[in-house]
């Protein structure tokens, strides 16, 4: 998928069996064993029911591990938090840090789609870009039940112990400062990626749906590698790295885990699972 606001939408908030084919893996070594499901963190309820791999490593598992704290970044303190991260507090607009050339292409996008754009003036434009994007999703038929929430809700349900790889004030700093000190490019990027939605939710789905690592190291990796190499850096690279010690960890305890995580951190040369094989695990389809 072309454009930095689908690398950032689904990096952040998505067996080789005979026939089976899905964005599952499992790891081993020695005796032990973790399943990793790459996730899209927003789906359309047509994309259900999931690949019946996903089911099969979470009920093969004793603890469900996330990106973060899914129920704590749902509180409403939280939700706070992140509007204010996102929001100038220094009497600052958005207009004042986008050129007027791109300021004048957002401000006809919400005209021209009915939303008023001097009511996100206070907003920096990552966040102005995620609601404008969040929206044209819905419009799509998105949910909020992406693959994240459907299972942190089974998990709930059948009392699993959760955890997370990172705390939700570091996943909170990721969205709310992504954009900072490349605002014109964020924003040009993403309106041009909303001419496209359509067509690029559906190849992304289907790409994740078959467990695609080539396709989706195209759509989801690559495009935020060379255009935004430092914010790839910054939500891809550095994350992977700090997250791998823990999920090293995991392989040498007696449970079993599932770690889903964003499907991007998965895949590529730069991706969790190349990083697993380099250090001896055996990673294979699920």
């Amino acid at each position: 998928m072309k454009g930095v606001i689908w690398s950032i939408m689904l990096v952040l908030l998505f067996c080789t069996g005979a026939s089976a084919e899905s964005s599952v893996w499992k790891a081993q070594k020695d005796n032990s064993t973790i399943y990793l499901g790459g996730t899209c963190h927003v789906l359309r309820e047509s994309d259900y029911p999931l690949p019946p791999e996903f089911e099969k490593a979470y009920k093969a598992s004793e603890t469900v591990v996330f990106e973060t704290d899914i129920a704590k970044l749902q509180d409403p303190s939280m939700q706070q938090q992140l509007l204010a991260k996102a929001m100038y507090t220094d009497g600052s607009t958005a207009d004042k840090h986008l050129s007027p050339k791109v300021y004048g292409q957002l401000s006809s996008f919400c005209e021209t789609n009915g939303i008023p754009i001097k009511a996100f003036s206070q907003f920096k434009p990552a966040m102005i870009m995620l609601t404008l994007t969040v929206i044209e999703l819905k419009k799509l038929g998105a949910t909020e039940q992406g693959v994240d929430q459907f299972f942190h809700s089974l998990a709930s349900r059948d009392k699993k112990p959760v955890e997370g790889l990172e705390t939700v004030e570091e996943q909170i700093d990721y969205i709310a400062t992504m954009a900072d000190g490349n605002e014109d490019d964020f924003v040009l990027h993403s309106l041009k990626d909303m001419k496209t939605m359509d067509e690029q939710f559906s190849n992304l789905a289907a790409a994740w749906r078959k467990g695609d690592g080539r396709k989706l190291d195209e759509l989801m990796v690559n495009d935020l590698k060379s255009r935004q190499p430092q914010l790839y850096k910054r939500l891809i690279t550095d994350r992977n790295r700090n997250w791998f010690p823990l999920i090293d960890a995991y392989l040498k305890t007696p449970r079993t885990e599932f770690i889903l995580v964003g499907v991007g951190h998965l895949v590529g040369p730069d991706g969790i699972v190349e990083a697993l094989k380099k250090k001896g695990y055996k990673v294979e389809k699920f």
